[in-house]
């Protein structure tokens, strides 16, 4: 099996290297990610500028590709340019902190999936929730299990899987959920700079769906979350109505 590896965190960020030493007992891997961080990128892509890709060796851990850009350039440069062969599977993460709820619109780790998806390559992005030390080993050792268990189906899409927090513990479980669209109660606090300039802080963020089944209640109960998304933005039943409409 050919996996294509990226992220949104960086070439250098320690879930990759986790998550890359669980692959390589599946198949042959490829790194291809951000020269630097891009959390919160989402599907963005460098077009006015060229993109800068290097050949790197992550001190003994792996060989792979930096590349000055987005995680969905990433792939996009993989699957075009860097790859050896065209890829059978696209991995994307480990993410340092969770990508369920309405953060999954924002996340480049999902992001880099769905571009996959768009070459109609099967895609997993894998997050983990953020705690003060990640146990990224364990993360990996837990995503690769569950992608064990995907591989003999067929899917289309992207999955999006989450590791909950497992300094509270090993998860209970894997739970088939939906992505939440609940959103957070969230606010800016507002303050004044050294030079007089108003700044404005994202705050707060606690979701708002206690008690729906959901991937942000799966994984704050401690499930690992599995959840299938789609990249089709149509919003039907929205078309019927304007089918209705006299034109």
């Amino acid at each position: 099996m050919n996996i294509l590896l990226t992220n949104d965190d960086g070439i250098l960020a320690p879930g990759i290297a986790a998550v890359y030493k669980e692959l390589v007992k599946l198949g042959d891997v490829t790194v291809v990610a951000p020269a630097d961080r891009m959390s919160g990128a989402g599907h963005s892509i460098t077009v006015y500028e060229p993109l800068v890709c290097e050949k790197l060796k992550i001190e003994d851990q792996f060989s792979g590709y930096s590349v000055s850009g987005s995680p969905a350039d990433c792939v996009k440069l993989a699957i075009m340019e860097l790859c050896p062969k065209k890829p059978d599977l696209v991995v994307s993460g480990i993410n340092n902190g969770a990508n369920v709820g309405i953060n999954v619109y924002y996340s480049g780790t999902v992001a880099a999936a769905m571009e996959a998806a768009f070459y109609k390559i099967p895609a997993i992005a894998l997050s983990a929730a953020h705690e003060e030390q990640t146990d990224f080993k364990n993360a990996a050792k837990h995503c690769v299990k569950v992608i064990e268990k995907l591989l003999p189906a067929s899917f289309g899409g992207v999955l999006n899987i989450n590791i909950p927090q497992l300094s509270k513990g090993e998860p209970k479980g894997i739970k088939v959920v939906p992505q939440s669209t609940m959103g957070f109660d969230e606010h800016f606090a507002k303050k004044q700079s050294d030079t007089g300039q108003t700044l404005y802080q994202l705050t707060g963020g606690n979701h708002r769906d206690k008690d729906l089944p959901s991937d942000t209640v799966a994984l704050n109960e401690g499930f690992i979350t599995v959840t299938a998304l789609g990249f089709d933005m149509t919003d039907y039943n929205g078309m019927k109505k304007l089918h209705q409409i006299k034109w």
